[in-house]
């Protein structure tokens, strides 16, 4: 009988281990193997987004080229790009003013080594 409560409750426990989230990536982010890159900004309003790629290893500076895209119900927008920036420390960034809409999206680009690598959409509410 004791065999069978502590089976059930290592498997209880299994349970809630698998299921439990490793980690909760943020709206307007996407991980990648090496980091994390993320778009920010007012989505549906005037302002400043920025695009930030983050390295796991902060050692090896790396050049990369950032960027945003945006879309609405209509249309998805060709990329816009920055110049190509390299890690410093981990990390680098590029920003820009933008007037969206409601129901409008933005996500973060980035080009490196031939390839290119989005973030979720970040989307207004209206």
């Amino acid at each position: 009988m004791r065999h069978s409560r502590v089976h059930a409750a290592a498997l209880a426990l299994g349970g809630l281990l698998v299921l439990a989230p490793v980690g909760v990536t943020p709206d307007g982010c996407g991980d990648l193997t090496g980091g994390r890159l993320c778009v920010e900004g007012p989505v549906g309003a005037k302002g400043t987004f920025t695009t930030r790629y983050v390295r796991h290893d902060t050692t090896a500076p790396s050049a990369v080229q950032l960027g945003y895209q945006r879309k609405d119900a209509r249309i998805t927008a060709f990329p816009g790009w920055f110049d190509t920036l390299r890690t410093k420390e981990g990390s680098t960034a590029g920003a820009v003013r933008l007037d969206t809409a409601p129901g409008e999206c933005v996500r973060g680009l980035m080009h490196h080594d031939g390839r290119d690598y989005v973030t979720e959409w970040l989307c207004s509410d209206g």
